[in-house]
């Protein structure tokens, strides 16, 4: 049975208080971006598509890189996103109020180290000697 949402985003986000509005409607763009990136003719087509945790991290990462770059950790860390887990901590908030919905099978500890921050933002972006 799919949980109704019974708050608003706002609300739920105002009275959690460690994430801004800002970082949850990144986290539900990069669902989407993660959807598409790994479930391509299901996106197309309107079919739900389920993507893990680390899927997600990785669509998140992309997504961030893609927006910001070199600027993508600064963003997050000003959002209090510092650690892949802390997009799990969004995302289950989201679910346990009915705004998303999780396999059986899901769970916040597959959130928990999928990169590290400082590499994967530094990634793609270090200069060689010879550039």
């Amino acid at each position: 049975m799919v949980k109704k949402p019974q708050r608003s985003i706002e609300e739920i986000f105002r009275e959690d208080n460690r994430y801004p509005l800002e970082a949850v409607q990144f986290v539900r763009e990069g669902l989407n971006h993660a959807v598409a990136k790994f479930h391509r003719q299901g996106a197309q087509t309107g079919t739900v598509r389920h993507v893990s945790g680390a899927q997600l991290c990785a669509g998140l990462r992309e997504l961030a890189l893609k927006r910001w770059g070199l600027m993508a950790r600064s963003v997050l860390a000003k959002w209090n996103i510092k650690r892949t887990r802390d997009f799990g901590e969004i995302v289950f908030l989201l679910v346990e109020n009915g705004w998303m919905q999780k396999e059986p099978q899901d769970r916040i500890e597959d959130f928990e180290d999928v990169y590290d921050f400082q590499k994967a933002f530094q990634r793609g972006f270090e200069m060689s000697p010879d550039s």
